[in-house]
């Protein structure tokens, strides 16, 4: 359910971006990260990293194309977040705050949370989810700077970079406690 809800506002951002306009799509996406947040903060949980990020990269970017440039390319658009998720990630990880740790915390129990792998394995699989993020903007500079070349490739690097990510949070955590005898240190809830 979890990974269901982070990734919510990414898959409707793409979704309604095949039917409606960028501008559009972008604020409706920050407008289901508010609720995710405020369905966390219901819940007793903590506004998380990439949620708060998240609004403010797909925020920037709507407010962009609704006051400066309406006429900036859905490749360029698409890049923009890519790169702001990209930072967003990045920096969880530069201030020593990998932004998996916060989903975690909230599904292990307090041993666990201790135990020295369970940082290195949420710092291992942020990098996972940056790397995705960097795939991403890969396959959007191939858009806009190779011509021809058809919307649809972009769009399988991103699921195929998406897909990896969600599988090597749910299969890291428990080839650590494999290869290293400790409890799971699930990255994500609801991915066992």
């Amino acid at each position: 359910m979890t990974i269901f809800l982070i990734l919510a506002p990414y898959g409707a951002y793409a979704m309604l971006m095949l039917v409606t306009s960028a501008t559009t799509s972008l604020f409706a996406a920050a407008a289901i990260c508010l609720a995710v947040i405020a369905f966390d903060i219901v819940r007793g949980r903590s506004i998380k990293i990439l949620g708060a990020g998240s609004v403010i990269v797909f925020t920037a970017v709507g407010g962009y194309l609704a006051l400066v440039d309406p006429a900036f390319s859905n490749s360029a658009i698409k890049f923009a977040v890519d790169v702001g998720i990209f930072l967003v990630s990045l920096g969880s990880i530069v201030m020593r705050a990998p932004f998996t740790l916060q989903y975690a915390r909230e599904v292990v129990d307090a041993e666990t949370a201790k135990l020295p792998g369970f940082l290195r394995a949420n710092y291992v699989i942020t990098w996972a989810w940056t790397g995705a993020a960097l795939l991403m903007m890969v396959g959007n500079i191939a858009l806009i700077y190779v011509p021809g070349l058809p919307l649809w490739s972009s769009l399988l690097v991103a699921f195929a970079a998406r897909n990896s990510a969600v599988y090597f949070t749910r299969w890291y955590p428990e080839y650590r406690r494999v290869k290293y005898g400790t409890p799971p240190a699930n990255a994500l809830p609801g991915t066992n």
